[in-house]
């Protein structure tokens, strides 16, 4: 059959039409912008009259908040010194004179003080950097003595702060700190105005305090008050008015060198002092003019280059949807159709098809990690490319192949035929392993399969890739290359299995799940030699849920090892109640899933739980199946965790021996304390072969130290077969089937003797 790209190339011509949506839009855009660079152009003229405007708002905002920051920053300062004040009490100034003259040293270096001087009534000084007379005459010093904040204007714009030092009420000395120029003047740096303004502080009087480093940047400061345009004199002469008041302001002034300034003045409460700050008044129309200027060339310049997209955007157009179509529809690693363009094609092929034409199958390749593990990924890719391309010489025009994602595949056939498909299917698989002809060592590709015929045309593909997948994980061990078919009850039964997966936890929880114990019995006596448990489910609502409904289940999904830790804790309980009471009883089983051997340390809770119960040793015994041996690794784990048994006094069993392939190498590598015969050593007792196999099974157990339990022991006759063949302990419903543990305690161990 030929591949063809008919249906795929109108499904792919289907995603090119919007592209002329997409040029519509373009050309829309392009045309917008144009219009609204024009408008810009013809607005410019109220633009700079605007800016203006809003330049005096600026600064004032601006400055007012610079203002606030640099007060706080002011008082800050006392609060240091307070702070510091609490701190020298700690030193005894007669014996620790060293340790404070370093302490204030650090202090002074902490909190950016060029010296920190503490100045005692009795006339005894402490210094970070030594101090002059001169400094301990200032006036701020002198308003500390009298209890006051004092604040002292010396040289070089140097200002000296100080605070009482009180003891017991008492004013015992002065604290003082002194700020440098520079220090002062990075307190007042303008950190706004893109760097182009000057602040300084004066006092309410105007007289300079603290200025600028530089103070030509466009004026002098101190000439504020002496000169300035006639325009601006109204406003100075209210500034010096408002600068008495405490009030703030701002105004437009021309300077001695022609500036265009902004003043803004803000008091500074904590001290009394003004905030000064000059800004160029054309701080933002100096960017706004040269926008202006550059607008009329970005303008041109946009105009061009929409223009120039426009044209490419024509030019390419085919180009670039050709390859957006192949990005869309085209599998990276194998070249070929991809799921989405798959879907696209199957909607197409089996809307135009009568109900029940069409099978969508999905197909997988077994063990596929294994490739990429043992060979490298890029000999995975090129697998995958070679499956991909065998799909596509099996398909035909109207039908359909491509890969999902990972190691599956998908193909929509025109059949519904499951024999003809099934032989279809066997052909691809001859063909995909058709590279091992002359191989040395050959490596055949296992290809699994599940198939939905979709009877619904209108059904989304979607739903016939699910179903088709839930026919595959519905596939049994034994169906390797077999194409399994969508039955109804496959959904069925996942939803099943999606309900008692939710119903888990709360009947775990709530103690809906039930331990029955099924005794196993001495055949020559009739006594108990101990019992199994068993566990059932029953649930409020669902009623009794058979194990054979949720053991499988709970054994794929890994519920079953908390499963199997609940009944194991259940026997806990019901030995260590006989064991507190004085009552006899006797040895219980409990069984434990493979699922629990992948864990190195797996028996950890059991023997917390054990000793958590004070169970003696021997009173519990562990089953397992001799599936955990499947690996050479797994048998090698299990010892050494029979052995970990043992030493947690547990005893252990090999359960349903026979069932499967059992070895005698396994009695042999292994020390199990009771071997377990499978029901179907007894199903036929009149065998002479069956008797033979059976009494040497018990002989070789009893010599190598190993009990025997026969069990689904049904019958008399099967009784008698196990008692003659040597059996020395049975369990089935010959004695009795499993119940619940409460029958078990009062009824079964009361008349029957341990």
């Amino acid at each position: 059959m030929k591949k063809t790209a008919v249906g795929e190339q109108k499904n792919l011509h289907k995603v090119s039409r919007p592209a002329w949506g997409s040029r519509a839009i373009l050309i829309t855009l392009t045309v917008t912008i144009v219009g609204i660079c024009v408008w810009m152009l013809s607005n410019t003229d109220g633009l700079r009259q605007a800016v203006d405007e809003k330049t005096k708002a600026y600064v004032e905002e601006v400055s007012v908040q610079l203002a606030s920051d640099i007060d706080y920053r002011l008082s800050k300062i006392q609060m240091d010194l307070e702070m510091l004040k609490d701190s020298i009490k700690q030193f005894d100034r007669h014996s620790q004179k060293d340790a404070l003259e370093n302490f204030l040293q650090r202090k002074a270096d902490i909190l950016d003080f060029t010296n920190l001087i503490l100045l005692y009534k009795d006339g005894e000084v402490f210094s970070s950097e030594g101090v002059q007379e001169e400094v301990l005459q200032a006036q701020g010093i002198q308003d500390a003595r009298l209890g006051k904040y004092g604040v002292s204007f010396l040289g070089n714009q140097e200002i000296l702060y100080s605070i009482p030092v009180y003891e017991n009420g008492t004013i015992t000395g002065v604290l003082a700190g002194l700020r440098s120029k520079e220090n002062m003047q990075d307190l007042i740096q303008p950190r706004s105005f893109s760097g182009q303004g000057l602040s300084c502080i004066v006092d309410q009087k105007g007289e300079v305090i603290v200025s600028p480093t530089e103070l030509d940047p466009f004026l002098h400061l101190e000439d504020i008050f002496r000169q300035g345009d006639t325009e601006a004199a109204s406003a100075i002469l209210e500034m010096q008015s408002n600068m008495q008041e405490n009030k703030g302001g701002t105004f437009f002034l021309t300077a001695a060198d022609s500036s265009n300034l902004v003043l803004s003045y803000n008091p500074l409460p904590s001290y009394d002092w003004v905030l000064l700050t000059l800004v160029p008044s054309n701080l933002i129309s100096h960017d706004t003019d040269h926008f202006v200027a550059q607008m009329y060339i970005i303008v041109f310049g946009i105009i061009c280059l929409f223009a120039l997209i426009l044209w490419l955007s024509f030019h390419l157009h085919k180009r670039y949807y050709r390859r957006l179509e192949k990005v869309a529809f085209t599998d990276p690693v194998t070249g070929g159709m991809n799921n989405a363009a798959f879907q696209l094609k199957c909607r197409e092929l089996i809307s135009q098809a009568k109900p029940g034409s069409y099978t969508v199958l999905l197909l997988n390749l077994r063990n596929f990690k294994l490739i990429n593990e043992t060979f490298g990924s890029r000999e995975g890719d090129r697998t995958l490319r070679h499956v991909m391309g065998i799909l596509k010489e099996e398909v035909g025009e109207k039908e359909a192949a491509a890969r999902g994602d990972a190691d599956v595949f998908y193909l929509c056939l025109q059949e519904n035929r499951q024999e003809v498909l099934q032989n279809r299917l066997d052909a691809i698989r001859e063909k995909i392993n058709a590279f091992n002809q002359g191989r040395k060592d050959p490596y055949y590709l296992t290809v699994n399969a599940g198939a939905y015929v979709v009877e619904d045309p209108e059904l989304e593909i979607t739903l016939a890739q699910d179903r088709a997948q839930t026919a595959y994980q519905s596939r049994t061990s034994r169906q390797e290359n077999v194409c399994v078919f969508y039955d109804a009850a496959f959904t069925q039964k996942l939803k099943e299995e999606r309900n008692l997966n939710n119903l888990f936890r709360e009947s775990l929880a709530k103690r809906f799940f039930k331990v029955y114990l099924q005794p196993k019995v001495y055949p020559g006596s009739g006594k108990t030699a101990g019992a199994e448990a068993l566990i059932r489910w029953e649930h409020p609502e669902r009623g009794t849920i058979y194990p054979s409904e949720f053991i499988p289940l709970f054994e794929r999904n890994g519920k079953i090892c908390a499963l199997d830790l609940f009944v194991f804790e259940e026997v806990c309980r019901m030995l260590h109640r006989r064991k507190e009471r004085g009552m006899p009883c006797c040895p219980v089983s409990v069984n434990l899933s493979r699922a629990h051997f992948a864990a190195k340390d797996f028996l950890e809770p059991f023997g917390k739980l054990a000793k958590a119960y004070e169970i003696p040793e021997g009173w519990i015994e562990l089953e397992f199946t001799e599936s955990v041996f499947f690996e050479e690794e797994d048998i090698e784990r299990a010892k050494e965790q029979i052995r970990e048994m043992h030493r947690m006094g547990f005893r252990c069993s090999l359960d349903d021996f026979g069932a499967g392939f059992s070895s005698l190498g396994l009695l042999m590598e292994f020390d199990v304390d009771a071997i377990k015969l499978d029901r179907r050593f007894f199903r036929n007792i009149q065998s002479r072969k069956s008797r033979i196999v059976v009494e040497s099974v018990v002989g070789l157990a009893r010599r190598i130290g190993a009990d025997v339990v026969a069990e689904g022991v049904e019958t008399e006759e099967q009784l008698q077969f196990a008692r003659d063949t040597g059996c020395p302990m049975v369990q089935g419903y010959v004695y009795a089937k499993p119940m619940p543990m409460q029958t078990f305690e009062e009824q079964w161990l009361a008349e029957n003797k341990l």
